[in-house]
């Protein structure tokens, strides 16, 4: 639960930075954060969760 807390604030910010550098515009994020929200209620959750995990333990024991 903490991992998924601090990558959403993570990405959260990242979006904010993009959005502010004109990088990213609105719509994009938009269509970004609403994929984000659906693929959050297929199957493919469960395996990108379990990705997330493996990756912050990999760089954990650097």
């Amino acid at each position: 639960m903490v991992v998924t807390v601090s990558l959403v604030a993570l990405f959260g910010l990242v979006l904010f930075f993009l959005l502010r550098s004109n990088t990213l515009g609105y719509g994009s994020a938009f269509t970004a954060a609403g994929f984000g929200f659906f693929l959050a209620s297929t199957g493919a959750a469960e395996p990108i969760n379990e990705l997330a995990v493996a990756v912050i333990d990999a760089i954990g024991q650097l």
